[in-house]
């Protein structure tokens, strides 16, 4: 399989930091999509400063708002078509309440209000808006921080896919110079090209056929015999260029963050990684903020490690927590 290559301009276009596309460029050229996501995350939340992080901020127009004239012509294209959904059902009223929350919340914390916009309605950015003014700045730096990975994903997802077609496009062009029969032959190899879901590997490809992520968690208190909501859930992996740990010999800058959430009134956490076909091998650690859930209990937090071999990919891993004061009890579930 050949590595796919890109360059600083687009590596920009797909988070706005200039660190971060020098880093991917330099990390890279990748494989797979997987293999430039695991290296994005790295770089964002580890490699990164905190002018990076603001500098990426900075790129995105605020929520309902039209890109100015000098952001970056793909960026700008993608963050239309990211706002499309809020965009579509937006009304006047809710677009003035928009306006009116992120100058608000520009003004309390310096920054442009980020969120992952594709899909979501103009309600419920508006309340997650509303909902997240609350936090503290240094909660809500890290909330942004987390909210433009997600974006990133999305765009590099949107990067390789185009990648993709241009090279299938390329492989149709030459069938023009060649004889009939190579003409049937080239045409049937550039359907399987844009067919990603028929392809033997399929790392290669963005699309996915799973309808979850391959690891979910979820929490329930088993003194009061209820869901625990309201825990913050935080997912990692142990980076896979390092050799696997044994006990006591795990370095704590080694773990690359993959997502977080916060339980729901049913226990369960929201998305902590993409939705992906094949997982990647490897340590993983899921930690649970215990301590803020029960404040006088035994367990300031709790982490969950677990493997996933190489034979197991494509399955899926519920990992849930099960929690009293002073106790817990965690197994692999379905």
């Amino acid at each position: 399989m050949s590595s796919t290559k890109f360059g600083k301009n687009e590596f920009i276009a797909c988070c706005g930091s200039t660190k971060f596309a020098e880093q991917m460029v330099a990390d890279g050229p990748f494989l797979t999509y997987n293999e430039a996501v695991i290296a994005a995350n790295n770089i964002w939340f580890n490699k990164v400063d905190v002018n990076g992080w603001l500098e990426a901020f900075a790129a995105h127009p605020q929520i309902g708002q039209n890109s100015s004239a000098a952001a970056h012509k793909t960026s700008a294209n993608w963050s239309k078509g990211e706002q499309s959904t809020a965009r579509a059902t937006a009304t006047d009223s809710t677009l003035q309440e928009l306006h009116e929350w992120n100058f608000r919340y520009m003004q309390k914390f310096g920054f442009v209000f980020l969120i992952c916009a594709s899909g979501r309605t103009t309600p419920e950015i508006l309340s997650e808006l509303k909902r997240r003014f609350s936090n503290r700045p240094i909660v809500e730096f890290e909330n942004a921080a987390q909210e433009q990975m997600k974006i990133t994903e999305l765009r590099l997802q949107k990067l390789f896919s185009n990648k993709e077609v241009s090279t299938s496009t390329q492989v149709q062009a030459t069938a023009s110079d060649v004889t009939k029969a190579d003409e049937d032959r080239l045409t049937i190899l550039g359907g399987h090209l844009t067919t990603p879901l028929t392809t033997s590997d399929a790392k290669s490809s963005p699309i996915t056929t799973r309808v979850r992520p391959p690891i979910t968690t979820h929490v329930l208190d088993v003194a009061q015999g209820c869901p625990a909501a309201g825990i913050e859930v935080m997912l990692e992996m142990y980076h896979t260029n390092k050799v696997v740990p044994v006990f006591g010999n795990a370095e704590k800058d080694n773990w690359i963050f993959h997502g977080s959430s916060t339980t729901d009134k049913d226990g369960r956490s929201g998305q902590l990684m993409k939705v992906v076909d094949d997982l990647s091998p490897g340590l993983y650690r899921i930690s649970f903020n215990t301590g803020k859930y029960n404040p006088h209990g035994f367990f300031p937090f709790v982490s969950v490690v677990f493997v996933v071999k190489e034979s197991q990919k494509n399955e899926h891993f519920h990992v849930p927590l099960l929690l009293s004061p002073f106790s817990f009890s965690t197994y692999r579930g379905s």
